[in-house]
């Protein structure tokens, strides 16, 4: 266990902060996969600019690697221009 107070609090961030990046990551993972799954190439236009977003957000804040996000929109891309 932690013998000084600010590794004791820093300890309680690092959890509050696991959890809530989590969270986030979690939530782009069901929004690319929801995307894969559309078959509608207008719906999936429409949801796009959406999970674009997200993956830039959570590059900006280092959740994810921003060649990380740089890939999965150009998948994503890739996925929609293959629709019928």
């Amino acid at each position: 266990m932690a013998n000084h107070k600010s590794s004791v609090k820093r300890i309680r961030q690092t959890k509050t902060r696991t959890l809530h990046n989590k969270y986030y990551a979690k939530t782009m993972r069901n929004a690319v996969r929801k995307l894969r799954s559309l078959a509608d190439k207008e719906e999936a236009l429409k949801l796009y600019p959406v999970v674009q977003a997200m993956l830039d957000k959570l590059a900006k804040v280092n959740i994810i690697h921003a060649n990380k996000a740089a890939n999965i929109k150009s998948g994503l891309a890739q996925h929609i221009s293959k629709l019928g």
